[in-house]
């Protein structure tokens, strides 16, 4: 199942200056850390899936209709360059493509599904603004599926489950998988911050994979895969996949039971989302616990699988963590996790908790993201109660998506 690697030390040849300059999607950079969130516990919440959901005129949710209109036909036309089979006409799979992903982890080892074309809408206070494409399709999500983990860590914390981030992981979760003085290291933190170094296989794929790893625009892959020597863990960021599927096995050895029926009973249903959407795992990532197999579910699409879902159902999520665990007076998910995972990190100042973070000139310095390739984002502005989802944007023109949307609040 998984396999730990012997303890690597040493000096990175990419420095932390580097992934923090190319590893702010769509422009994003640090937040301020005084920034507060607003979570009204008597504000209006949607209806549950299958009934009508409320809409707001434009005007009256405080838009210039003149001005909005233009940003909702700027992301109608800026369709992500991806095929909608997600397969090239050699056969490559886009995340392949994307990441420069060649030699032995390439596999696609979770489902594929071809995707839609551009929608998405935006809310506020809870009700419709605007609604374009077909906003209630089951697509692939990808690293939106991180941010779920996070609330599922959450979860997690809340009951005890994980009594301390600053604790070992390996003091809870037996086995090879946290052990030796190197992983033996690692807490919950890091492992939410992406700063945990881990170092070995787990389903088949090495964290070697996503060594030098870059992500966003102008992003520099050359050298992705190549082996360096490890940090000590908590001292380096690097977006690495295999590490954030480390954390979702960790999550499933806590909870003992698939993590989509513990996001489904404990955040989805309670907040009203459809049952269509699901959390795919790979052919290769089933473990044994307490006797029955259990598949784990990986934090994105990168070899296929993750999270399968509608625009309709981000945007409940979203309003979830914008009000800060509150669902119309029922609290989901406490507020201290989530003033925790939109903490700035040591190690990059614009991620929290496998959430991304705001405060370029012109963006709510509050505003927070989730963000998965292809390009799929929940974008949040707690302090005015605002949430926007956009699928399958091309992610370069997100920015001037946001910047009109913004512009058009005033």
């Amino acid at each position: 199942m998984a396999q730990a690697a012997p303890d690597r030390e040493g000096t990175c040849p990419v420095g932390l200056g580097a992934f923090i300059r190319t590893a702010l999607p769509i422009g994003f950079s640090a937040v301020r850390e005084d920034a507060a969130l607003s979570s009204p516990t008597d504000a209006f919440v949607p209806a549950p899936n299958g009934a009508l959901w409320q809409t707001i005129a434009p005007a009256e949710a405080g838009f210039d209709p003149e001005r909005l209109k233009p940003a909702v036909d700027f992301a109608r036309g800026q369709e992500s360059p991806w095929p909608r089979s997600l397969y090239y006409p050699d056969g490559s799979y886009v995340g392949n493509r994307e990441w420069n992903e060649s030699g032995p982890w390439t596999e696609i080892v979770g489902p594929v599904r071809e995707r839609g074309g551009p929608a998405g809408l935006i809310l506020k206070g809870g009700r419709i603004v605007a609604e374009w494409g077909d906003t209630a399709r089951t697509d692939m999500t990808f690293s939106i599926a991180k941010s779920y983990l996070a609330v599922l860590a959450g979860i997690a914390f809340d009951d005890g489950l994980i009594k301390d981030v600053e604790e070992p992981v390996g003091a809870t979760v037996a086995g090879p998988v946290f052990s030796g003085p190197h992983n033996g290291a690692i807490t919950w933190r890091h492992l939410l911050q992406q700063s945990s170094e881990w170092q070995g296989e787990i389903f088949g794929k090495s964290d070697q994979v996503d060594h030098n790893r870059q992500i966003g625009p102008g992003a520099d892959n050359s050298r992705k895969g190549q082996r360096r020597d490890l940090k000590t863990p908590g001292s380096f960021y690097e977006y690495n996949d295999v590490r954030v599927n480390v954390l979702s096995y960790a999550l499933l050895e806590r909870f003992r039971r698939p993590l989509p029926e513990v996001l489904r009973e404990r955040v989805m249903d309670p907040i009203g989302a459809s049952p269509d959407w699901r959390w795919e795992g790979y052919s290769t990532s089933f473990t044994e616990i307490d006797g029955r197999s259990i598949q784990s579910v990986p934090g994105g699409g990168h070899w296929g699988g993750g999270l399968f879902i509608g625009a309709r159902d981000h945007a409940r999520f979203g309003l979830l963590i914008g009000r800060e665990g509150d669902w119309g007076g029922r609290q989901i998910l406490s507020r201290e996790w989530v003033r925790r995972m939109l903490t700035p990190s040591p190690t990059l100042a614009n991620y929290g908790y496998l959430w991304w973070l705001a405060a370029r000139p012109g963006v709510p310095a509050a505003s927070f993201s989730a963000l998965g390739a292809g390009s799929n984002v929940i974008w949040v502005d707690p302090e005015k109660d605002v949430v926007a989802v956009l699928r399958w944007i091309n992610g370069a023109q997100t920015d001037g998506f946001i910047d009109r949307l913004v512009a058009a609040r005033g």
